[in-house]
Parts: structure tokens; C-alpha cells; sequence
């Protein structure tokens, strides 16, 4: 179910100007809750969720951390952070151990983002992690060390850790999952769109099982909606039938200016605060911030 017309209208109100006023505060959860994006398919939203997510918590007084584990780097440029080689980044955190208080940058455009960003230079991470010790728990420990620090040098406890994760199941993403207490996974409302699920769903649940008990499917954002096909309507019954209220109410619609915004090294909040997109991703803030963690 989508906003009503008048919640609409006060979603899109909250966000303009988004340099210059803020919506009001949300609750915050009562300790950092680190959530990975994740999903093996590629194209199913999974960087502009975590960016719009982070800017749209914000945007409530909510202070988040962004951590780019993709080589790619586009959460970095959506947010328009330096990550050029060179540039500390996340490599360095997972191979170095460099700690994060020396790589993370604030985020300009929005007050209270902040990125671990990642260059070209995290592409050779998966092989170099191999037999690395702890090899799966680097970005955890990285994250467990940063939290205090980040309190003492910027006076405030971060609520959230938005982690962005490469489309596939290596070792990035597993350091993603090691590191997470929740997973959002976003699912495009397209054909084949259950495809890989389940294998999604199993290896989170090995690594549940052999290394962090703490590990749980949070919640899960349907993407690219077009309201003029049946096929879209026909995928998100499909997969609200499969994961129940696991399924956010907010839905992602189709848009073209949430496909412009990364070329103009923005998220579609800070892009177009008015459009169909930006409304959509301050209304899946308000309501996973609601949801909390589930057991």
C-alpha cells in the first residue's frame, strides 16, 4: 500500500530543500543497528537503496554510516565522495586494518552521512582475503572499533550502518553479512525476480548458523514498480506472498529521475525531493526505522 495523497504531500514537503531544513526527528533505536543491502542480482536497486535510505534517515536526525563494500564505488559517487586510487577506503580497512576513523568521510551534500567509500583497489580484496586470517570478520571488527570512536570525535552515537554489497556471494559480502545484524534485500518487480532468492536465503542462513547467530532477514524493498503493468503488480503479490510482512509497504517506483540522480553525483532525494522516487525512499525510511529488528 502506497501513501495516501496527504502523507504523500508531507513526505515530498519534508525534503525539499533538503540542505536547509530538516523533517522531524524519528525515534532512534536503542543501539546501532548495522544492516547490509545484499543481493546476488545485479540492477536491483541495491546502491540507490542504501544511499537514498541513509540520506532519507538523516533527513529525521538520524546519524548513518555508509560503507561501500563494492568495488564499483558508486555509493561514494551517489553521495559524492572522493574515491579515486588512492583515496583510504575500505580496502585498506579489510586488508590493512587501516581503522575506519582514518578512511570514513562526511558526506557534504546532508548533515549526519558519513561513507567509508571504496576505489578500484577493493576489486583484489576477495582474492587477498583468502587466506587472510579472520578473513571473514574484518569489516566487524572494523565497524566494532569505529563505533566509539565515532561517538568521541563527532559527539554523537551512530543509529544506522547502511552496508552496500557487490552482486555476488564472495567474500565482500560475506564480510557484509559477518559484520550485519539485519539484511534488507531489495527485489526488482520484474520477470525472474525470485531467481537466486532462495540460494540468497540459504547462504544468509549458513552464515547465521557458522558465523553470526545474530544474522536476520529484516526486511525487504520492492524496486522498479511500474504501476502500468500487470507484470509488476503480479511480482509484488508473488513476492509478498513468499515473505510476508517481511515486505515493506513502501514500494520503489520505476523513475527516471532515481536513474539520473548518480550521474549528477546525488541520490534522487537530494536530486528531486519532490519526485515519485524520493517520496517513496523517505517513506521505506520512516517505516524500517518503525519495523526495528525483528526476531
Amino acid at each position: 500500500m502506497l501513501l495516501t495523497a496527504a502523507p504523500l504531500a508531507r513526505a515530498a514537503e519534508a525534503a525539499v530543500n533538503v540542505r536547509f531544513r530538516r523533517a522531524a526527528p524519528l525515534p532512534r533505536p536503542a543501539e546501532t543497528r548495522v544492516i547490509t543491502v545484499a543481493n546476488q542480482k545485479g540492477g536491483v536497486g541495491k546502491t540507490t537503496t542504501v544511499v537514498n535510505l541513509a540520506v532519507a534517515l538523516a533527513l529525521h536526525d538520524l546519524e548513518v554510516l555508509v560503507v561501500d563494500a563494492d568495488p564499483q564505488g558508486n555509493a561514494a559517487t551517489a553521495l559524492g565522495i572522493d574515491h579515486r586510487a588512492g583515496t583510504p577506503d575500505v580496502y585498506e580497512a579489510l586488508i590493512d586494518q587501516k581503522p575506519l576513523i582514518e578512511i570514513v568521510q562526511p558526506v557534504a551534500a546532508i548533515e549526519h552521512v558519513w561513507c567509508a567509500p571504496a576505489t578500484i583497489d577493493l576489486s583484489g580484496a576477495e582474492v587477498e582475503l583468502v587466506n587472510a586470517d579472520q578473513r571473514d570478520q574484518r569489516l566487524a571488527q572494523a565497524l566494532r572499533a569505529y563505533g566509539p570512536s565515532h561517538e568521541l570525535n563527532h559527539g554523537r552515537r551512530l543509529d544506522y550502518v547502511l552496508i552496500d554489497c557487490p552482486p555476488s556471494l564472495g567474500l565482500l559480502t560475506i564480510n557484509a553479512l559477518a559484520a550485519a545484524e539485519e539484511v534488507l534485500i531489495p527485489i526488482q518487480c520484474e520477470y525472474y525476480a525470485l531467481e537466486g532468492l532462495s540460494q540468497l536465503l540459504k547462504n544468509i542462513e549458513l552464515v547465521r548458523e557458522h558465523l553470526n547467530p545474530k544474522l536476520q532477514v529484516g526486511a525487504v524493498l520492492l524496486t522498479m514498480f511500474d504501476a502500468r503493468t500487470n507484470l509488476s503488480s503480479d511480482v509484488a503479490a508473488e513476492v509478498r506472498g513468499f515473505l510476508g510482512d517481511r515486505v515493506l509497504e513502501a514500494v520503489i517506483p520505476r523513475s527516471v529521475r532515481v536513474s539520473e540522480a548518480p550521474s549528477h553525483q546525488q541520490t534522487v532525494i537530494t536530486y528531486d525531493p519532490g519526485s515519485s522516487g524520493a517520496v517513496a525512499y523517505l517513506q521505506a525510511a520512516v517505516e524500517l526505522n518503525q519495523k526495528g529488528k525483528r526476531g
